[in-house]
């Protein structure tokens, strides 16, 4: 499945990893802010989302270092979907 289709699943959960501030100033419609840095304090908030995670901040790099540490900790659908103005685009593709 690629990631136009995983972005438009409508189980599908989008999660911006960037800073508040960042995500205030432009993020995508129906996602959910969770900072990179909060994460590991909120992992058990990740276990009761729907699937597939999709994650994404400014560039993916982010996002990258977060889906690896969730990996780590036994999330199997969870997927690095790079830059938020891209999963934006995907999403308006519709």
């Amino acid at each position: 499945m690629d990631l136009h289709e995983l972005i438009n699943r409508a189980s599908a959960t989008l999660i911006d990893v960037r800073t508040p501030e960042e995500f205030h100033g432009g993020h995508v419609a129906g996602s959910t802010n969770i900072p990179m840095h909060d994460v590991p304090q909120r992992i058990e908030e990740f276990r009761g989302m729907s699937t597939p995670i999709l994650l994404f901040c400014a560039s993916g790099n982010r996002s990258g270092q977060v889906a690896e540490f969730l990996a780590r900790h036994g999330f199997q659908e969870v997927y690095n979907a790079g830059g938020w103005q891209e999963v934006a685009f995907l999403k308006e593709q519709a």
